[in-house]
This record gives C-alpha cells, sequence and structure tokens, in this order.
C-alpha cells in the first residue's frame, strides 16, 4: 500500500532568499522534492501587499504587488516550479487581518483610516506588534476574501491557507463603533470592559468562525476540490489569545486540513501538545485533518536532528500523518543537515500528498514497521 502523508514547509520573504528569483525557486522546488516533500506553503500576503499582481490591492490601494517583486510574478513561479517536480502548492495568507507591524497601521490604513480595529480605550488595536485591521467590518472580510478569491480563480494552487492571523483577532479588540452598536443590538447592553469575558470571547470568535464558514464556501463554489487549511494558534490559548475557536472549526467541517503551530523548543513540551490535542480536541473522524507545525529555525534557533526524528514518530504513533516546518531555511542550514536527517530516515519513502477524500474519511492506514527511525538515528549520528 502506498505511503500517503503531508510533508510540507513554509516559504517566507523573512529572513529567507528562496523567493527572490526564479532561479532560486527552481532550485529550492528540486532541493524539496529530492528531500522527500510533497507540499509548500508559499507566502502570498505579507507586510500589507501581494507577491503576485493583484486586481484587489490595485483597486482599493493602488499598489499592485510587493515593490521588491514588480515586474515578477512569484507565485505563478512557485506553481510553474512545484508542478514541475510534482509538488502541491498551498498559497498561504501571512498576515491575514494585520495591516503592519510597528508602522502605526502603515499604507493600509493611512488610506483607509475607517478599516482599524480598536482597543476598549479607542485607540488602534496593537499587540506583540503587530497593528490590525478591523475583523469584524464588512469591507475588510470582503477585502480579504477578495485576495483568497482572485488566487484560487487565476493560479493552479491546490487550495489555500489561513494561520494565526486568518482568522483571527485580538481579544483586546472589538471596541469599534460598529461592533459596539451590533453587539448592543443582540444582548442589549455594551461589552465588557474585560475583554476576556467568556461570553464576549464566544461572540466574537463565532463572527471568525462565520467568516471562515463564507471563505469555505466561496474557495469551493470555486473548486470543490480545493483544499481549505489553517495553522491556528493552540487551542485554547488561541482562543483566549486570538479568538480562534479552532474545535467549532474542525466540527463544522470548515478545514480540509489543520497546523496547529506547535512551536515547542524541546521534544517533550512537543509530545505533551500532541498528546493533549489528539485526546481532547480531535476525534478518529477529524485526525486525519492534523499535521502539525514543527518550528525548523527562527532566529538562532535549529531544531536538532533528535528532535525532528522524535517530533515524527512521535506524530505517527499517535496517528497523525504529516506535519509541516517552519519554514525552508531550516532545512538548509548546516549543508543541508536536517533535510539530510529527513531523506535518509522518515522520508526515505515517498509519500502520496493526501487526497480530499483521504483527509475527510478518517485518513489512510499507514502502518508500517519503524525501522526507518533506526536508519534516521545512524544517519545522524555520522553527520553531528
Amino acid at each position: 500500500m502506498s505511503l500517503i502523508e503531508t510533508r510540507g514547509v513554509w516559504l517566507t520573504t523573512t529572513d529567507s532568499k528562496v523567493l527572490r528569483s526564479k532561479q532560486r525557486i527552481a532550485s529550492a522546488m528540486d532541493f524539496l522534492a529530492e528531500a522527500g516533500f510533497n507540499v509548500v506553503f508559499p507566502v502570498v500576503w505579507n507586510k500589507g501587499v501581494t507577491l503576485y499582481p493583484s486586481q484587489t490591492m490595485q483597486r482599493n490601494f493602488g499598489v499592485e504587488i510587493d515593490p521588491n517583486f514588480v515586474g515578477r510574478n512569484p507565485l505563478a513561479e512557485v506553481v510553474s516550479e512545484a508542478r514541475r517536480v510534482g509538488l502541491k502548492v498551498i498559497p498561504w495568507f501571512e498576515y491575514g487581518f494585520v495591516s503592519s507591524y510597528n508602522l502605526n497601521g502603515g499604507m493600509l490604513l493611512q488610506k483607509k483610516p475607517e478599516w482599524a480595529a480598536r482597543d476598549r480605550s479607542g485607540k488602534l488595536l496593537k499587540k506583540n506588534g503587530f497593528e490590525w485591521l478591523n475583523a469584524f467590518d464588512l469591507q475588510v472580510q470582503e477585502f480579504l476574501l477578495n485576495l483568497v478569491l482572485e488566487v484560487v480563480n487565476n493560479y493552479d494552487v491546490d487550495g489555500i491557507q489561513g494561520d494565526d492571523r486568518l482568522p483571527a483577532f485580538p481579544c483586546e479588540g472589538g471596541y469599534d463603533e460598529a461592533t459596539i452598536a451590533r453587539y448592543h443590538q443582540q444582548f442589549d447592553q455594551h461589552p465588557p470592559q474585560n475583554p476576556q469575558d467568556r461570553q464576549w470571547l464566544q461572540w466574537r470568535a463565532d463572527t471568525l468562525t462565520n467568516f471562515l464558514a463564507r471563505l469555505y464556501q466561496e474557495v469551493k463554489a470555486v473548486n470543490p476540490n480545493l483544499l481549505v487549511s489553517m495553522s491556528p494558534n493552540i487551542y485554547d490559548w488561541g482562543f483566549k489569545e486570538y479568538l480562534q475557536d479552532s474545535p467549532t472549526w474542525l466540527n463544522r467541517g470548515l478545514v480540509d486540513m489543520i497546523h496547529p503551530q506547535i512551536y515547542r523548543r524541546d521534544f517533550l513540551s512537543y509530545q505533551s501538545i500532541v498528546n493533549r490535542l489528539v485526546t481532547e480536541q480531535f476525534t478518529d473522524a477529524t485526525l486525519s485533518k492534523l499535521a502539525p507545525g514543527i518550528l525548523m529555525k527562527l532566529g538562532s534557533y535549529f531544531i536538532s536532528p533528535e528532535y525532528l526524528a522524535q517530533a515524527i514518530e512521535c506524530n505517527r504513533k499517535r496517528g497523525i500523518n504529516g506535519e509541516v516546518f517552519f519554514f525552508y531555511e531550516g532545512l538548509r542550514e548546516n549543508n543541508d543537515a536536517l533535510a539530510k536527517v529527513l531523506q535518509n530516515g522518515p522520508y526515505a519513502k515517498s509519500a502520496s500528498f493526501p487526497t480530499l477524500s483521504d483527509l475527510s474519511r478518517g485518513g489512510a492506514d499507514n502502518s508500517k514497521p519503524l525501522s526507518i527511525w533506526q536508519k534516521a538515528e545512524s544517519f545522524f549520528r555520522t553527520i553531528f
């Protein structure tokens, strides 16, 4: 029986040069295919600009594409080069409802100040340096939806991906006049001053979930085979801090694949969260949709080869057939050391990317001997 697994990696513009030329993209796709990967998640929306020529952006803001890529179309290049080597492509809308990072709203809110999210003091909503668009505003929702729809309508992609910013919204937000009025109309009172009041959290999370339902329906209307993939914060921290009600997304069938960001820097922490997700959040019917996000590199941090192999082994033992790594450059450090660990160990045997029916029927039976782990162990002993 052929192996079916999600073996993915995010392609970023931050700390990465992979998208800077078509040649680099072609080389990266060759490299990933050789290392055993089968899907890439290239960023297409960050820092308030797109990485493809966008009529939605041109119409609203007069900026068609990220100024660094004028004259090119990185998304089209990734699709073309990935197809050449048999990789799936799921564009990643990294910034979601974020407007800017430490730029007081940046170009988006300079041109459309009415789109700004507000905290309870009426100030522009800012959390961890990120300034936010109002995710409850219907025009803002329409704008994000149009970005997604122009990608699925114009490119040969396999789906789309949201993350910890789509659909997401800091719990400190929702105090703009229109949202307050809507809440007041429904409950005959103002929203609580405590942003983490449980009922206020749930009401706003439900609003985001309903947006996701619309996004899911509209993507499927373009092509029912397109995958809607999400990489949220871990529940329930993600619910309390960013209104991401991922168990409800799963229960309502609004995601085809989900990649919770289990970005822990030691294996025991990772294992603990996987165990909790499998026992508390996922059922036999939804486990096939799970392929955790694993932190491979961030700043000066690199995952150790031991932790890398242990995390994949942990996933398979818990019935999780896949993972997605943040991010590509981690594979290239130290003379491609981590890519070699995968290529000679857990990814030594090629695997097909799951189809929609694999993801929705409880997954494939990937029972197999664990001799690949022994291979991985002996291999990384020789290179580290």
